[in-house]
């Protein structure tokens, strides 16, 4: 699953890599290496001008991540509901009506993931791995939006949808983000669009395998460490017992 991701571009180059417009209200967030569950975050979606006459258009705002259904009784459900499995999005009530009206795309530079390594006194031993394409790019992963509240007090948040993992990813974690490539943004965002065989098709294998699979060091696990030091690769060979424990101990599964 996806619960943890790095998010750096700012909104100026976001409007520009998906032709969005960023939302009036929106606040600024800085750049985040340690993106957790109910942190703000930028998703592109689509909005309809109230004047029919004018097109959709893309909007670049500002949501809480954490999907909080409009029916919710209490917004703390949120924490719980940041990633949908693709298997689930056409008959849970918290995201049917989202998947038919209210498709996003996530902007991300990555992704983290545990990979299980062995144990030990504590449990498992985890590998903490950075998944982000080799060329730079950014990653769109597909997500829903809702809101949630009342006027003046409305919530926007999302969820980030989950798939099978494929390719090389597999041996990592069997479960990925459901990343899209740029030809199928479109289609994702059109809200004339709801056929879920052609929304639903899985991440392609070429897309997968242009993703660097970067072991990272122990300090993603706690949610309070940021910066771009995250980021930075470590030697597998020179970790010993000490940092294979602290993997265990702050792995965020």
């Amino acid at each position: 699953m996806c619960g943890r991701y790095a998010a750096s571009n700012n909104p100026d180059d976001l409007e520009v890599e998906f032709e969005a417009i960023l939302a009036d209200d929106a606040p600024n967030v800085p750049a985040d290496y340690n993106v957790a569950p109910t942190d703000p975050v930028y998703a592109v979606r689509t909005r309809k001008p109230k004047d029919d006459d004018q097109q959709p258009y893309r909007e670049l705002s500002v949501v809480s991540w954490g999907l909080v259904p409009s029916w919710a009784k209490d917004r703390k459900i949120g924490s719980k509901m940041f990633n949908a499995r693709v298997e689930s999005l056409t008959d849970k009530p918290a995201f049917r009506k989202a998947f038919e009206r209210r498709r996003a795309l996530i902007p991300a530079d990555g992704w983290y993931e545990w990979m299980v390594t062995g144990s030990g006194a504590k449990g498992a031993v985890k590998q903490p791995y950075f998944m982000t394409p080799e060329d730079g790019s950014v990653l769109a992963l597909a997500g829903l939006w809702e809101i949630w509240g009342t006027r003046p007090d409305l919530l926007l948040t999302c969820t980030v949808i989950t798939i099978p993992a494929v390719g090389p990813l597999v041996e990592v974690h069997d479960r990925m983000p459901f990343v899209l490539p740029r030809e199928r943004w479109d289609a994702w965002l059109d809200l004339e669009q709801h056929d879920p065989e052609v929304l639903l098709e899985p991440t392609p294998l070429e897309v997968v395998e242009s993703l660097e699979r970067r072991p990272v060091g122990p300090e993603v696990g706690n949610v309070k460490n940021n910066g771009p030091q995250l980021l930075e690769r470590v030697d597998l060979g020179r970790a010993d017992q000490e940092q294979a424990q602290q993997l265990s101990f702050d792995n965020p599964e």
